[in-house]
């Protein structure tokens, strides 16, 4: 799924970046220690003493020793795009709990100089691709596992990592105005991701939403 969505300004410039990223989160993390990331981060131990992560509904898994990224289902190492969003998210994690309070892009830092782009590519693209509009829209983020908000004509809440909380809001259209939707963040998300990944977030999760869309239809 997160291979799906074609990449964004945020995601490309993260790619760019991706191996001394990796590198550097996975050396905060050894200073750190398995037991401080998992309880600043929210994340839950297997037996062996892996942490184990959820990122947009598919589960990895953490080696205490190396900091390498696997899926928890065939073990395989996660690709660097991945392991960069998951390291970057465990070695920023302070244990700060989600604030239950949403904000635009605009007030994440530094959001302001980018929040036209990434209104184009979340919840832009999410009006202009989306097949069958609100109903269609609530069908998806239910079959995603959101948490209904009473924003909007429709909203849903998404805990796509441990602790970080992002919302998509769909205002339906009328005669006089076109439809609207928005991605929308817990107060407190910065304390886990910087606000370039937190963008590839937003961007990743519409994509989900318009691939279970489709697969609805």
């Amino acid at each position: 799924m997160l291979r799906s969505t074609e990449p964004t300004p945020q995601m490309r410039e993260w790619l760019d970046r991706l191996a001394p990223v990796v590198q550097a989160a996975q050396s905060a993390l050894r200073a750190r220690g398995a037991e401080a990331v998992a309880r600043l981060s929210g994340c839950a131990r297997d037996a062996a003493g892996n942490l184990r992560v959820s990122l947009l509904g598919r589960e990895y898994t953490i080696s205490p020793d190396d900091f390498r990224v696997r899926s928890a289902i065939d073990h395989r190492e996660a690709s660097s795009f991945v392991s960069s969003l998951i390291l970057t998210y465990l070695a920023n994690a302070d244990g700060t709990p989600p604030a239950g309070r949403w904000i635009g892009f605009r007030e994440l830092p530094g959001g302001m100089f980018y929040v036209q782009a990434f209104q184009s590519y979340s919840g832009g693209r999410l009006v202009r691709e989306l097949p069958g509009g609100l109903i269609v829209f609530q069908h998806a983020a239910q079959r995603l596992g959101g948490q209904a908000l009473a924003l909007g004509s429709a909203a849903y809440a998404f805990e796509v990592l441990p602790r970080v909380w992002l919302a998509v809001v769909y205002w339906e259209g009328d005669e006089e105005c076109p439809a609207q939707a928005q991605v929308l963040f817990d107060r407190n998300a910065s304390h886990y991701l910087p606000t370039d990944g937190l963008a590839i977030l937003g961007s990743q999760l519409v994509g989900l939403l318009l691939k279970v869309a489709q697969e609805t239809r």
